[in-house]
């Protein structure tokens, strides 16, 4: 239940070619408390709530717990949420042994691109994309919880 992932800024839409699934996704927070955070998700025609804890102070890894939901019931639940709703298109692409994540941000994030990979330890190295760009790992302003409060679009240049 621990979650070891490192977080990247995207800087070419080469990952699109290489990607083997392309998803829409909807996600709101009943909770964005510092300490965790409560998460509603729709994906395709499922829902998921998902707990994170507290990360480290790296950022690398924190404690995550999600359970499928039956769909009505994440819609309803994106009711309740916080302002404001995150909407993305997620690309999954396989680069060496990991498997990259790139969301793609629209609406009020629209314009910003991240990548995350899993590891399966602290010390776990990865092949690095020529599409990858900075590493933003334990930027809380990268996290979608913070996104949901403060979108992209409303960053200073």
């Amino acid at each position: 239940m621990i979650e070891i992932e490192r977080k990247f800024l995207v800087k070419s839409d080469a990952f699109i070619n290489e990607a083997h699934t392309k998803t829409r996704l909807i996600q709101g927070f009943l909770n964005t408390h510092p300490e965790r955070t409560v998460r509603i998700r729709v994906k395709d025609d499922s829902g998921y709530v998902t707990v994170k804890g507290k990360s480290t102070n790296d950022g690398l890894s924190r404690f995550e717990w999600e359970t499928k939901i039956p769909l009505t019931d994440a819609e309803a639940l994106l009711k309740l949420c916080e302002p404001t709703l995150i909407d993305k298109i997620r690309y999954e692409v396989n680069v060496g042994n990991h498997m990259f994540e790139v969301d793609v941000f629209l609406g009020d994030n629209e314009g910003l691109i991240v990548a995350e990979v899993e590891l399966s330890s602290e010390n776990d190295t990865m092949e690095k994309p020529n599409w990858l760009g900075e590493e933003v790992t334990g930027q809380i302003k990268y996290y979608n919880s913070h996104l949901s409060k403060q979108p992209y679009k409303t960053w200073s240049s």
